[in-house]
């Protein structure tokens, strides 16, 4: 199993990628501390993978309160050390022109997007570096390396966290502390489905992103699951500052 005997903590982990990561998770032998503002999905989730070999404990964590995310990261540490952490926790917002897009919608999206990855790595750091090894993955967007017209904030924000994942990758490498960055195009997820709802024809907004890829079709969340596995674990043992793009090759078309 790729993750026996480790400790995972994901963010956003009640639905879509990050409820995926967590069932992967789970099947590769870890311990899952799920977290999510959801606790209803959360903690139902948590249950239901307590039943797998290694178990798992749900936390309700708002990404964006510092505070909050020390107490957590530092309580599971102490009782079960902490091994990986998956940043995943994230929010869109609907499509805008830059001029269009109000203040507080832009300050929403950099909150969650940006402030939620820093405060992860900042509180989970200080672990991993005394304990000499660790490994943590952000997920990003195909937005991180492409920008999406009326996606700006959103974009600006995804290309902030595969740069940011560049900065403490060279900060922590030397303390035996891996960081990467996944980058999901579209994705079948709720966040997808919001996308869609504000679409004047939802429908039709769904066949052109499907056509918009060489493979025909969107992502499923167990494929961008199943890529967080392999940077978490140890056989991308000297991948680092890596932003691992999984789009179905849209950024190559």
């Amino acid at each position: 199993m790729e993750l026996a005997d480790k400790t995972v903590l994901i963010t956003g982990a009640a639905s879509g990628i990050g409820e995926a990561t967590a069932r992967a998770c789970a099947d590769e032998g870890a311990y899952v501390v799920v977290t999510d503002l959801n606790s209803t999905d959360g903690e139902a989730l948590a249950e239901e993978l307590t039943d797998g070999e290694a178990g798992a404990e749900f936390h309700r964590l708002d990404v964006t309160a510092s505070d909050q995310f020390h107490d957590v990261v530092d309580e599971v540490s102490e009782t079960h050390g902490i091994d990986v952490l998956i940043n995943n926790a994230g929010t869109g917002h609907p499509s805008a022109y830059v001029e269009d897009t109000d203040d507080s919608m832009r300050d929403f999206v950099f909150d969650v997007n940006i402030n939620g990855v820093w405060n992860g790595c900042h509180a989970v750091l200080p672990h991993m570096k005394a304990q000499g090894h660790g490994a943590i993955v952000n997920v990003g967007s195909l937005a991180s390396i492409r920008g999406l017209p009326k996606q700006a904030a959103y974009s600006l924000s995804k290309g902030a966290v595969l740069n940011f994942t560049r900065a403490v990758a060279a900060e922590a490498g030397p303390k035996g502390v891996r960081v990467n960055a996944v980058c999901p195009g579209f994705t079948d997820t709720p966040l997808l489905e919001q996308y869609l709802a504000v679409q004047d024809d939802p429908d039709a907004a769904r066949e052109a992103l499907r056509e918009g890829y060489p493979l025909k079709r969107l992502g499923e969340p167990e494929e961008i699951a199943d890529c967080i596995i392999f940077l978490a674990s140890d056989r991308a043992s000297w991948v680092t500052g890596h932003g691992l793009v999984v789009d179905g090759g849209y950024a190559t078309s």
